[in-house]
């Protein structure tokens, strides 16, 4: 007796989707069938091809959810906090989160579902990109420069460091390591012609936005002291754009209703696998970055410098079978990495010290502190709020005494210390949910940031008009 032919609704029956792959399902099938296999054999063969199914969202109320972070009657506080829950709830559906924290500095950070700023995410077998953010390690970095003047370190530091788009001109780079560029070569995800050229032009650059070098002195000690806050720069955004495609692909094949902001590379993949060497490699070219920028102002200075240590907040660090995704937050427990001392950096505002603390890997902030004061609203609605207020006013009533400077561009308003979050409120927030111990201040002389510089994309946008 003759075998009934198998066609798509045969496929269909069997349970087989219609896809790209259908097509080429059913020409196995039949050539099975025209080399005599029964529809047993051929329907078992087929069952081995089947995708696995699609993961499905979590129920929020499912994955623990630890909130540090409180609200004083204050409208703006009240709304951020309510802002803050909302996105994090969505974000904690994703199906490989299997917990989550915010710190006191959260702020929302995208559209609903986007991880806050001030947000930590463990997941498990899974390097989420959008979870540590286009400027992936972006750091702090200070160095302890004994009895230099603050005046004089602060104009070396202006002399050799470069902030505003782009990166240093031929003939005033820095050297970069010959070792981390050819390691930057073995990896296919650094191995990228725009990458390479990054890693030369960018080191020894801040970028602009929330990018500052600060001065100050130690209040332990007297000592004067320079604090550096940036991230990867080009290298590393292009790296977050590469990895969020490798991830969309894993997002459309096991996850579709996951949102495409939190998709995710699976860790034991080949992908998972590069991709996890390539933000080693980047934090390596970040650590430089710092250093470089660091060692050019103690030469200009003639400082006799003493301890020097960093740490990243945007960043995934692993901690035994789990990846911790941190965006402006700190690891707070002491061998976060190989370079670690046990003190971290909390910059607030440009008018207040810089923390140093001892984290207390708190298990309710799944051990992280929080990496500065975050804000309660965007940086727009900040300069509507000062009305007829100019940008020289402000900035004389916010940092009188300081020597603040805009080296790129003219005064950034939306980084006065009015645009942050209420810097006393933060700490006493860090003492009462037990996130860090402060060992030191160090007290503002000056800093220098951007300034108002217009994003990068306008200024490509008006170069690609024709006249």
């Amino acid at each position: 007796m003759a075998q009934t032919e198998i066609t798509g609704e045969t496929l269909k029956a069997w349970g087989h989707i219609p896809g790209k792959e259908f097509g080429r399902l059913l020409e196995i099938a039949q050539a099975g069938q025209a080399a005599g296999y029964g529809e047993d054999q051929i329907r078992a063969k087929l069952e081995g091809m089947k995708p696995p199914p699609h993961v499905p969202l979590q129920n929020a109320g499912d994955v623990p959810f630890h909130f540090n972070i409180e609200a004083s009657e204050d409208e703006d506080e009240v709304k951020n906090l309510a802002k803050v829950r909302e996105t994090m709830t969505a974000v904690i559906r994703t199906p490989t989160v299997v917990s989550a924290a915010v710190m006191p500095d959260a702020c929302p950070a995208g559209p609903l579902g986007t991880i806050p700023v001030g947000g930590v995410v463990a997941a498990k077998n899974a390097i989420h990109p959008g979870m540590h953010s286009a400027d992936i390690c972006c750091s702090v970095m200070m160095t302890d420069l004994g009895e230099a003047d603050p005046k004089t370190v602060l104009d070396a530091a202006e002399k050799v460091t470069h902030f505003g788009p782009g990166g240093r001109q031929n003939g005033r780079r820095f050297t970069l390591s010959q070792n981390l560029m050819d390691a930057f070569r073995e990896n296919r995800f650094l191995n990228n012609p725009k990458i390479l050229r990054m890693a030369v032009e960018h080191l020894g650059t801040q970028g602009d936005g929330n990018h500052f070098l600060f001065v100050g002195k130690s209040r332990n000690t007297g000592r004067t002291a320079i604090v550096t806050h940036h991230g990867s720069r080009g290298p590393g955004a292009i790296l977050y754009k590469l990895g969020m495609e490798v991830a969309e692909r894993y997002r459309r094949k096991l996850s579709p209703k996951t949102l495409k902001q939190n998709a995710w590379i699976p860790a034991d993949t080949e992908d998972g696998q590069d991709y996890w060497a390539a933000l080693q490699l980047i934090r390596k070219w970040t650590k430089a970055n710092h250093n470089a920028i660091h060692q050019a102002t103690v030469e200009g200075s003639k400082a006799e410098p003493g301890d020097r240590f960093w740490n990243e907040h945007n960043f995934v660090f692993k901690r035994g079978d789990l990846y911790y995704h941190g965006k402006g937050a700190t690891p707070a427990w002491s061998d976060y990495a190989a370079d670690a001392t046990g003190l971290t950096l909390i910059p607030l505002n440009m008018s207040e010290p810089v923390l140093v603390v001892r984290g207390k890997d708190a298990d309710h902030a799944l051990g992280f502190s929080p990496h500065g004061a975050g804000r309660n609203f965007s940086r727009s609605e900040h300069k509507r709020r000062m009305g007829k207020m100019t940008a020289e006013q402000a900035l004389a009533a916010e940092t009188e005494g300081l020597d603040i400077r805009f080296p790129a561009g003219g005064i950034d308003a939306s980084e006065l210390p009015s645009s942050y979050k209420n810097a006393g409120s933060v700490v006493r927030q860090i003492d009462s949910f037990g996130l860090a111990e402060v060992v030191d201040y160090i007290d503002p002389y000056g800093c220098m940031m951007a300034g108002d510089v217009p994003p990068f994309w306008l200024n490509k946008k008006k170069k690609g008009r024709r006249a």
